[in-house]
């Protein structure tokens, strides 16, 4: 029998249960994934803490994995193609990926990019699909440059890689030593974020108008400075302050939203083909055996992981 982690009611992780589950056949339109590896976002947690409108309990913990095909539904394929018990797959947006096995609708499952393992493919699409929708909602095109918030984050990483692949020039806020090294090996220009952040983009953007913001932070800050810097504002976009979108009037994404889950389910191709080609990474920075995801949910929210965190079952 299949394990997973289920929250029963709104709540922390330390509510959740870590419980025997029964894995239903796929019928037609559904595959069934032994899971070898359930990538962790802060979403996991951050969509069950508080009772959401609409949202009913009890719910199945995690959005995306990496793994093979154990079943095939009859008369299926998968969003890549068809497909037959024993293919690696990755699936996104699924719910309750935190499990040993599970069925899911064949539309979220794709071939696994040939290039990276199982940790590093479970975290590929939630973040590299959130990152190609900030790049595409700014409009932002090659020989452009665009200042990006939370550069050393997961969405962050994927962003500079994709912009990188498209010509465009980005200006990332850190602040570590190890942060800006890590915007650096994926081609941003690191500025240390805090007082004077403003006149430290300026100097690295060397006269070219910043065109774009992408805010993957939420601070007042980021939001201050993008405004100074942006001209038109429908070029600003969070992923992490809402309130302030709506308050001055630039634009925000959520994976929730309609228009931004048909966009990321369109993009996950794109991405999967960037990844086998190897222009796109997914650096993980350490997996926790699939009963300590509580563990792992906490070594996420705790700080600045340096990488993606993976469950292994």
């Amino acid at each position: 029998m299949a394990r997973h982690w289920v929250a029963s009611a709104p709540g922390a992780p330390e509510t959740w249960s870590y419980e025997e589950a029964d894995v239903p056949a796929p019928r037609a339109g559904e595959v069934t994934i032994r899971v070898h590896a359930g990538g962790v976002n802060p979403a996991d947690y951050k969509h069950v803490a508080q009772r959401r409108a609409g949202q009913e309990f009890p719910v199945a913990i995690g959005y995306e994995v990496s793994g093979e095909l154990s079943a095939v539904g009859p008369d299926t394929s998968i969003a890549s193609g068809e497909a037959r018990a024993g293919d690696e797959v990755v699936a996104f947006r699924v719910q309750g990926g935190y499990a040993t096995e599970l069925t899911v609708p064949a539309d979220t499952v794709l071939h696994k990019p040939r290039a990276l393992d199982h940790p590093a493919a479970a975290n590929l699409l939630l973040a590299g699909t959130t990152a190609a929708e900030m790049i595409a909602v700014t409009r932002a095109v090659a020989g452009e440059t665009v200042l990006l918030h939370g550069a050393s984050g997961a969405v962050g990483v994927s962003a500079l890689q994709q912009a990188a692949v498209r010509g465009i020039r980005v200006i990332g806020t850190v602040g570590s030593d190890a942060s800006a090294q890590r915007v650096r090996r994926y081609g941003g220009v690191p500025v240390q974020y805090g007082t004077g952040l403003a006149e430290r983009v300026r100097a690295a953007a060397e006269g070219a108008a910043v065109a774009a913001a992408w805010d993957a932070v939420g601070t007042e800050e980021a939001v201050a400075v993008s405004l100074e810097l942006v001209a038109e504002r429908d070029r600003i976009v969070t992923i992490a302050n809402t309130p302030a979108a709506e308050r001055d009037g630039f634009r925000w994404i959520a994976g929730a939203r309609p228009e931004s889950a048909r966009f990321r389910a369109a993009a996950r191709p794109g991405l999967i083909a960037l990844a086998d080609e190897g222009r796109l990474e997914v650096p993980v920075a350490r997996t926790f055996p699939l009963a300590q995801a509580v563990a792992a949910l906490r070594f996420v929210a705790d700080g600045h992981p340096g990488g993606k965190v993976a469950l292994l079952p």
